[in-house]
């Protein structure tokens, strides 16, 4: 009995050898390598590891904590930006542009007398909520998220009809909100904009208001909540979205690259020849001597460039090559590609400026960049991808094309792997024209 019994434990690890050789030779191994970058700034530029080696030792608690207390409404994105110590730039205060913002005519109050499928109402809810509180805005099974418990408020104004089906298919009584962008884990929103609607006509808005904020005190707020038009929709009605990274520095001088660093990239010209063969600032740069401090000024000259019509080729849910086409004022449209499905979208605004994140609870002032961009949409990781590109290119001492260049490379390993997503903030969603007036950076 015991021969048997190893002879069949025998037999089944050989079963399992051989599926694990075909496995193999259906399903290779794949490698992956650095791109091979063949600008001058080659060796100077960081590798993925080290982006992300970078990008995760920043004070990144600072920016949390201030997202909270601006959820909270004891702070302000205004705040970060004070005007004596701005020496190029211009900002804006948000909190006269709110209303401006969300007025159209899409937004009009309905009709009174409506019938059939009209006879809803739908309201529009401007949301803000702490990123680092949940696990992004999707709602998913197991996970808190902001989705999840708004609809969970709101199953309490559902209607007869729709409750009777939830209950026949034993599922919970919840709302149904639908969102202008699905925000990521740990991503912030200032003035998210959502809808629910109804067919019942008792709903007012007061107390939908209420029960989103009774929800999750100090984690979800809702700003304001409108009676809209069933022709609007948060997210096919929008015409642009801001966001704002800010990027905090350990300390006042890392925003400033060194006298050194930089008569070195000026001087040094790194070609390879095969008769000199390579500098010796090559073999300074491979020994762990890479430039770590950038000018803020660089990477606002870098996001510069981006403004104008460019194009997204998407491969699985990374950003793998955006082009810009260099002019304005044009429309949006589609067109097929062999690289995937394309998405082209307009970049209205790209700007970077040096700030200063306000003293909270648990610390003092720390000296920030923040990355304003404004486009009609963007795609999953777009914002954190050229926030953390545009760093790298900037410490690498990198011509104010570059983020260009690298776009063309069809590839998604000529770019940076995404900052993290603590220091991003999708300020608001615009429904009328954008006017760059709004913008705190200009």
């Amino acid at each position: 009995m015991l021969a048997y019994a190893m002879s069949s434990s025998t037999r089944l690890g050989r079963i399992s050898t051989i599926l694990r050789m075909e496995t193999t030779e259906t399903n290779p191994r794949k490698d992956y390598f650095q791109y091979a970058h063949n600008d001058s700034c080659k060796f100077s530029r960081w590798t993925a590891k080290e982006c992300y080696q970078y990008m995760s030792a920043r004070p990144w608690q600072k920016v949390n904590d201030f997202y909270a207390e601006m959820v909270q409404g004891r702070v302000s994105l205004s705040d970060l930006f004070r005007k004596e110590l701005l020496q190029t730039c211009a900002v804006h205060d948000d909190t006269e542009i709110i209303e401006d913002i969300h007025e159209n005519d899409i937004d009009s109050a309905p009709a009174k007398d409506r019938t059939g499928r009209w006879a809803r109402v739908t309201f529009k809810v401007l949301l803000s909520y702490h990123g680092g509180s949940f696990q992004g805005w999707q709602k998913q099974p197991g996970l808190n998220t902001v989705q999840g418990i708004v609809e969970r408020s709101l199953g309490k104004f559902v209607d007869e009809k729709k409750t009777q089906l939830l209950n026949e298919k034993n599922l919970p009584i919840e709302g149904c909100v639908v969102v202008a962008g699905r925000t990521d884990k740990g991503v912030t929103a200032f003035q998210q904009v959502c809808s629910f609607y109804t067919w019942r006509k008792d709903v007012k808005p007061q107390d939908i208001k209420s029960t989103i904020n009774d929800a999750a005190p100090g984690k979800i707020n809702a700003i304001s909540v409108t009676e809209v038009s069933r022709e609007f929709h948060p997210n096919f009605s929008a015409k642009w979205r801001r966001y704002l990274y800010v990027f905090p520095f350990n300390d006042g001088k890392e925003a400033e690259l060194s006298s050194q660093v930089e008569k070195d990239l000026n001087e040094h010209d790194y070609t390879f020849t095969l008769d000199n063969g390579l500098h010796d600032y090559k073999d300074q740069i491979e020994a762990g001597n890479k430039p770590t401090r950038f000018e803020v000024s660089k990477v606002n000259q870098l996001l510069s460039q981006l403004e104008g019509l460019i194009r997204f080729i998407v491969s699985g849910y990374d950003v793998i090559q955006i082009r810009s086409c260099y002019y304005r004022d044009i429309e949006c449209h589609f067109s097929p590609n062999k690289f995937g499905p394309p998405t082209e979208c307009f970049v209205f605004h790209a700007r970077a400026t040096e700030a200063i994140l306000p003293c909270t609870q648990a610390g003092s002032e720390t000296k920030i960049m923040c990355i304003e961009l404004v486009a009609n949409r963007f795609l999953r990781k777009m914002v954190r991808v050229l926030v953390a590109t545009a760093v790298r290119e900037a410490a690498a001492g990198a011509e104010e094309d570059a983020l260009l260049k690298l776009m063309d490379a069809t590839c998604r390993r000529a770019t940076a792997p995404p900052s993290p997503p603590d220091g991003l903030c999708l300020v608001d969603v615009g429904y009328t024209d954008f006017d760059k007036k709004i913008c705190f950076i200009s």
